[in-house]
C-alpha cells in the first residue's frame, strides 16, 4: 500500500509578526485543523511546539516548508481545492513570493508508515525541476499512480 507524500516550499513576503502576515498566521491553525480531521490525511510535519511547521527553515532563513502525507492524490486534491483551505490558497500571493522558484510543490509515492524526511523531499523536489514531471516526483496537475497501480508491459 502506497502513500502520496507532498512538499510545498514558499517565501514569505514579509516577518510572521507583521501587520501583512496576520490573516495568514490568524488562518493557519484553523487549516491545519481541518486537514488533520480531512478524509485521507495521514501526517503532516510539525516544529518543536507540535503545532505547525513555520519555524523550520531547512532549505534557507526565507524559505517555509509544508510537507504532509496523505492516502491519496484524491484526498489531497479535496483538501486543497474544495473547502475552506481554497480561500487561503486564493490569498497566497499576499503572503508569499514565488518569484525564482522554479517549482513549489512536488508529490511522490511512499510506502503506507513510512514517514518522508525534508532531505528525501529536497531531493524530490530538484528532481522535478530538472526532469519535470515523473513517477518519481510530480504535481496535482500531472499525477502519476502509484507503483502499484502502474500497468505492466
Amino acid at each position: 500500500m502506497w502513500h502520496l507524500a507532498q512538499l510545498n516550499v514558499a517565501r514569505p513576503l514579509a516577518p510572521l509578526d507583521s501587520a501583512q502576515m496576520a490573516d495568514f498566521v490568524r488562518d493557519l491553525p484553523v487549516i491545519n485543523a481541518l486537514a488533520d480531521a480531512a478524509p485521507g490525511f495521514v501526517w503532516r510535519l510539525r516544529d518543536e511546539d507540535g503545532q505547525d511547521a513555520t519555524s523550520l527553515r531547512p532549505y534557507g532563513p526565507e524559505t517555509m516548508v509544508n510537507m504532509s502525507v496523505w492516502e491519496s492524490v484524491e484526498a489531497l486534491r479535496d483538501f486543497v481545492y474544495r473547502g475552506p483551505h481554497l480561500n487561503s490558497l486564493r490569498r497566497r500571493r499576499e503572503w508569499f513570493d514565488y518569484a525564482g522558484i522554479e517549482a513549489h510543490l512536488v508529490l511522490w509515492w511512499i510506502p503506507a508508515g513510512v514517514t518522508p524526511t525534508l532531505d528525501e523531499a529536497r531531493d524530490r523536489l530538484e528532481l522535478l525541476i530538472r526532469k519535470g514531471p515523473g513517477p518519481d516526483a510530480f504535481t496535482l496537475r500531472r499525477p502519476y499512480p502509484p507503483p502499484d497501480q502502474v500497468p505492466s508491459g
